[in-house]
């Protein structure tokens, strides 16, 4: 008679059963010990190329050796589980076709996980990239989530092509039901493409400054998948949608550069050189691109006598440059303190409006003409 289990003999039916307890217990604890003995080595093994890739990481002068690093250390203690628990099934004695069910999934966590580092990776280097060159590409979170997403289909197809699934009737079957879901998502969708629209175009990106036909005003802050925001100089966030923001005109004071030029009127009486008004503008324009934040000396300001003889005054314009947009604001007040000083100085007046009554006395404007008689 054949015994259940090894070495136990089938007249002693207690020490049969305690020798399959037995073979049971090694059948579980081979492998959950070489599963953690597999985790600390592959922990120390770890730890130490961990420090070894930083200190090299710290010798050179780019930081996408330090990005690739720092996101694959998040996720290394899971591949190490994850790895440790392959090693351990191969020892754990469980039948071929179901530990090829086992080994399938751990495959899978292990691509999955693969999948979200390469993803994170990919993104802080296109940021690192832009950041370091310098160059007018909007970095938003549309284009971020635009990467991220084509590399986590990828993953998707490879886990997919890895559980032997047919990938031919999923895109059918993903045509079908994307035209209804593009049916019932057209707002969506219109914002999604008007957003990508936006990016590719590049009238507006991120960090410019700019006026809404509506005349709200302030710096983008980012171009999401949906919609727009702007936070505007009181610091309150405006949020608009992309289909609607690409169909409005829209002033950008950044483009096509961020200087740009402003007009301070001057009023002064009548009784005033015209010369020598102008000369005494054109002073304090240069001397204040000397030391007004964001004045610009360079293109030079000038005066022009326009819009020229008003009701009351004569009336100038001065034209300078600033910085960038927001500058014009501390400029133009600190300007007319210094214009204003000065004409106090050369005793040039600035007028206040007046106006001119004459009354006629001949007659009282409130009683009716005569009535004219006829002769007989």
């Amino acid at each position: 008679m054949a015994s259940g289990c090894h070495g136990a003999s089938a007249e002693n039916p207690l020490e049969q059963g305690e020798q399959c307890m037995e073979d049971a217990f090694m059948n579980i604890a081979r492998p959950v010990l070489i599963i953690l003995a597999s985790i600390a080595v592959l922990l120390l093994v770890r730890i130490i190329l961990f420090r070894i890739l930083r200190g090299w990481a710290v010798r050179t002068k780019t930081r996408f050796d330090n990005i690739i690093i720092t996101s694959f250390r998040k996720a290394s203690v899971v591949l190490v589980i994850a790895i440790a628990i392959h090693i351990g099934l191969a020892f754990s004695g469980i039948p071929e076709k179901h530990l090829d069910y086992f080994r399938t999934l751990l495959d899978v966590v292990i691509i999955f996980i693969l999948t979200l580092i390469i993803a994170d990776i990919a993104v802080k280097m296109l940021k690192q990239y832009i950041h370091q060159a310098r160059i007018p590409i909007p970095a938003t979170g549309l284009a971020y989530a635009v990467l991220r997403g084509i590399i986590l289909i990828i993953g998707l197809l490879i886990i997919l092509g890895m559980l032997g699934i047919s990938i031919a009737p999923l895109i059918t079957a993903l045509g079908v039901g994307g035209l209804a879901a593009a049916l019932a998502l057209q707002d969506t969708l219109a914002n999604l493409f008007a957003g990508i629209h936006i990016l590719m175009e590049q009238s507006i990106r991120v960090g410019d400054f700019v006026r809404l036909e509506s005349g709200q005003e302030g710096y983008v802050v980012d171009i999401t998948w949906r919609t727009t925001q702007i936070r505007m100089l009181a610091n309150n966030m405006v949020v608009i949608p992309n289909s609607k923001l690409s169909q409005s005109v829209v002033t950008n004071y950044y483009l096509p550069e961020k200087t740009m030029s402003f007009l301070l009127p001057i009023s002064v009486s009548y009784a005033s050189d015209p010369h020598h008004v102008e000369r005494i503008l054109l002073e304090e324009a240069r001397k204040g691109a000397q030391h007004i934040p964001g004045l610009l000396a360079e293109p030079e300001p000038f005066v022009r006598f326009i819009p020229g003889f008003g009701n009351n005054s004569l009336d100038f314009t001065v034209i300078c440059q600033v910085r960038e947009f927001t500058d014009q604001f501390l400029a133009q007040h600190e300007l007319r303190k210094e214009i204003f000083k000065r004409f106090q100085e050369e005793n040039i007046e600035i007028p206040l409006p007046q106006q001119t009554v004459y009354l006629r006395k001949d007659r009282d404007p409130w009683t009716p003409p005569p009535l004219s008689s006829n002769s007989a």
